[in-house]
């Protein structure tokens, strides 16, 4: 019986930890978006988020490895960016791939953030439109 609640303190313990992270994440994109292509310092971010900075360039390699269009800039004066962009291209998502984001930012938890809360909001209504 302790070994299962070893198990299961772990597992908790692991989800929590993943959950801190995709939300840390999310919030460093948002940083990025709002900095509209300028440089922020990791050790700011890092500061900002109350994670070292080792923990917060392992995110950013996270996020760079998917595809987000993270920059980095070596040496002094160095930091991260992410490129100004104006309005997206239009996605066209079908009913189990707009499910799917549900999902993931039910997970989430869609007050993390005002983004995360609007996507959710339009995702909801794009899947109960006729």
């Amino acid at each position: 019986m302790e070994q299962a609640r070893t198990r299961l303190a772990a597992a908790s313990r692991d989800s929590s930890l993943a959950l801190r992270r995709v939300e840390r994440q999310q919030v460093l994109v948002e940083a990025l978006h709002a900095a509209r292509g300028r440089r922020l310092l990791l050790a700011t971010l890092a500061q900002d988020l109350r994670v070292s900075p080792r923990t917060l360039a392992r995110d950013v390699e996270r996020l760079r490895t998917s595809g987000v269009p993270i920059a980095t800039h070596r040496g002094r004066g160095g930091g991260v960016s992410l490129p100004s962009t104006g309005s997206l291209q239009p996605i066209a998502f079908d009913a189990s791939e707009a499910a799917a984001l549900v999902a993931s930012l039910t997970t989430l938890g869609p007050t993390v953030s005002g983004s995360a809360t609007s996507a959710l909001q339009k995702l909801v209504a794009a899947l109960q439109a006729p």
